[in-house]
């Protein structure tokens, strides 16, 4: 990762995978919601460093026991039963989940294995990041060297940067819905 700066008050990592995404859904006027398994708050807290994200972020859930998946989430059971916690479609029920209970317009979910055990025969650093947003629903399979912090902290980037490349689609499909480029940088809509 390169070298996070600061703005001009040093309140906010400008270059951060996080403020990236905070800046553009503030710019779209939309809102986030989280749910985490294996990163544990790890997403929630990255994104709650931004200076200005409450007019983004609805909130989130930390989801770590399998049950609470089900229960809080709103995870189909059977899905959970059949497969396990760590499986991409289980992946794209934790963000539909959270962009639900939560009432926004995107989530973003993480689940996988960060060790230092496979789990349920599921390898150490295999993860699934999802993003459901107005668009539908996209999930990316992840095979993460390194130890259990590693996994962890991987995975947090790239569920941001999964979320980035969704909101990224969004404004150059909105663009060609206009018939012409996304407004400026700053523009109001």
């Amino acid at each position: 990762m390169g070298d996070v700066e600061s703005d001009a008050n040093g309140q906010r990592p400008v270059g951060s995978p996080a403020a990236g995404v905070v800046h553009s859904l503030s710019q779209r006027h939309e809102t986030l919601a989280t749910v985490e398994s294996l990163t544990g708050g790890l997403l929630s807290a990255s994104i709650v460093e931004i200076a200005g994200v409450s007019g983004v972020y609805r909130g989130g859930l930390v989801v770590y026991a399998t049950e609470l998946k089900s229960e809080l989430a709103g995870v189909p059971a059977g899905l959970l039963a059949e497969r396990g916690p760590v499986d991409p479609d289980v992946a794209v029920a934790l963000a539909e989940g959270g962009r639900r209970r939560c009432g926004a317009d995107w989530g973003l979910a993480t689940t996988g294995v960060a060790g230092p055990e496979p789990q349920d025969g599921k390898p150490v650093g295999l993860v699934y990041v999802a993003v459901a947003g107005p668009g539908g629903s996209t999930v990316r399979e992840l095979d993460l060297d390194g130890g259990r912090d590693h996994v962890r902290s991987a995975a947090v980037i790239e569920a941001l940067r999964l979320l980035a490349e969704r909101i990224h689609e969004a404004d150059a499909a909105d663009a060609d819905a206009d018939g012409g480029s996304p407004a400026p940088a700053g523009a109001e809509s």
